[in-house]
């Protein structure tokens, strides 16, 4: 008796204790922002409202006002700067199918001397301190390449796009990898924007020189490895064989950007999306865009407005937004089914599913274009 008694006991104590770790924690994906206890479809701190005008109708408004600081947008011009990041810098070879392949810096050793970087933003530190994917207002997660520009490279290797002759805007690029595609693939101009100053001078653009340099060193040798890279159709990431060996890496020679053709069609800019609308509405004439890739921006509701107020504004009339993101991102609140309801609620878009994974946590790839000719 007094043994089923202890026993009872126990299972009282742990249930008591699995109650109250439920009620207070929230899953969340590394995200240094405030957990959420409540549904994400019917809180107002995701920056969305969503209102029952009847038994089978939902209304979502999206709050015009971001739920942090905003930071200030600028055009990144002094590019040479950026060739510092180069020097002793190990870097990843990205091979899909049959797309030409695409380098970038090494995520793990750009976190290990993250301390080394000059950061005016703190956002370096605040990553290698919290270890954390996104610090809301002022860390955005662009050091990061995301599960879901690999579904979209995959997709764009599959239906074989070529983006010949056309304007490309990468929105929220981080590492740049599906503009610096776009650019190797015949764009005539290819803009990157990302939240983050930091990203785009410390990662974007020496991503785009080392594709450049990297291109002009395969040229000139004399190994063929074109076999190689057009077997198979799938993502093969491979990193230096330096990094493997713990040996240091090879530094990288000088290279003047001026002498770059391919880098007068970029142009670099940072910011929140409301402040580099507004920066680049002050060209004339406003460069609209065939494509705008955004890829794993819908994670905050509270972006909502601005993004798809960008979207509304710098789309050209027949033009295409690739969207790649997760069904739901939990601790965050936002993901498809939100975003979805936003966009089919303000009627400027029709939106259609390209592809939909069905394993773990859904990804899905979709695409935006205006319901009707803009200007028509």
């Amino acid at each position: 008796m007094g043994w089923a008694l202890l026993g009872i006991s126990l299972l009282n104590f742990f249930c008591c204790l699995f109650a109250l770790f439920s009620a207070t924690m929230s899953f969340c994906f590394n995200f240094d922002v405030p957990a959420q206890t409540k549904n994400p479809l019917s809180v107002e701190e995701n920056g969305l409202q969503i209102k029952n005008k009847d038994s089978s109708a939902n209304t979502i408004e999206g709050d015009a006002k971001p739920a942090e600081p905003v930071k200030e947008a600028k055009e990144h011009l002094q590019l040479s700067d950026s060739q510092v990041y180069l020097m002793d810098a190990v870097t990843e070879t990205l091979t899909i199918g049959c797309l030409p392949p695409l380098y970038f810096l090494n995520e793990t050793v750009f976190e290990k001397t993250a301390f080394e970087r000059e950061d005016r933003e703190n956002i370096l530190s605040h990553t290698a301190a919290r270890r954390s994917d996104l610090v809301a207002g002022v860390y955005e997660g662009g050091l990061k390449v995301w599960e879901c520009t690999y579904d979209l490279l995959e997709l764009i290797e599959k239906e074989g796009e070529t983006f010949g002759g056309k304007a490309v805007l990468d929105l929220g690029c981080g590492a740049g990898l599906l503009g610096i595609l776009a650019l190797k693939r015949g764009a005539k101009q290819v803009h990157f924007q990302d939240y983050n100053s930091t990203v785009i001078e410390q990662l974007t653009v020496p991503n785009v020189m080392v594709n450049f340099q990297e291109d002009e060193e395969e040229e000139e040798s004399d190994d063929d490895e074109e076999g190689n890279r057009k077997g198979g159709g799938k993502i093969k990431v491979k990193e230096k064989d330096d990094v493997k060996d713990g040996n240091p890496p090879p530094k990288k020679r000088a290279m003047d950007p001026s002498q770059q053709p391919l880098l007068a069609k970029c142009r670099f800019f940072s910011g929140d999306w409301r402040t580099y609308l507004g920066l680049v509405q002050k060209d004339d004439p406003l460069t609209r865009y065939d494509i705008i890739f955004t890829s794993e921006t819908i994670y905050n509701t509270a972006h909502y407005h601005a993004l798809h107020e960008a979207l509304h504004m710098l789309l050209a009339p027949d033009g295409l937004v690739y969207l790649a993101t997760k069904s739901h991102y939990f601790g965050v609140g936002g993901g498809l089914y939100l975003f979805e309801t936003f966009v089919e609620q303000r009627g400027v878009f029709s939106l259609d599913h390209l592809w939909d994974g069905q394993e773990g946590l859904q990804r899905h790839v979709v695409v935006l274009r205006f319901k009707t000719t803009k200007y028509g």
